[in-house]
């Protein structure tokens, strides 16, 4: 039963850490216009700069997740951290009706909201040994 759980988690986590990276990556190219309608008003940085700055920690912390076995506890905390600091984002773009990726209206921002949790929790269960 460890072993199976051991497997489980680690293609949990290697997964995570792939789609961190690739998320990250169309942060920094094709998406980076709908990642700006998630950026809250309030951020007092431009919004440009802030969905490159994520992008580039989302490519970060995918690859630790993928590469370092070792530190896993570490960077899935980090991660979930990570996830945690943007989910005000989530919420902007439902508060403010902001369209982007193909959420075009209110019922299907909130839905989106609640996968963030799952995101979190994903992070800390694919880096915890039990």
């Amino acid at each position: 039963m460890t072993q199976k759980r051991s497997v489980a988690r680690t293609v949990a986590r290697v997964a995570l850490g792939l789609t961190l990276v690739a998320v990250g990556i169309t942060h920094l190219t094709v998406a980076r216009k709908d990642f700006q309608a998630q950026v809250p008003d309030w951020v007092p940085f431009d919004k440009d700069a802030v969905v490159l700055a994520s992008g580039a920690v989302e490519i970060t912390l995918g690859t630790a997740l993928t590469v370092l076995s070792k530190h896993q506890k570490a960077v899935g905390t980090v991660a979930a951290l990570f996830l945690t600091a943007v989910f005000p984002g989530n919420i902007s773009q439902w508060v403010n009706g902001r369209d982007a990726f193909g959420l075009d209206n209110d019922r299907k921002r909130a839905v989106r909201l609640l996968f963030q949790p799952l995101l979190v929790a994903w992070a800390l269960w694919s880096t915890r040994r039990r």
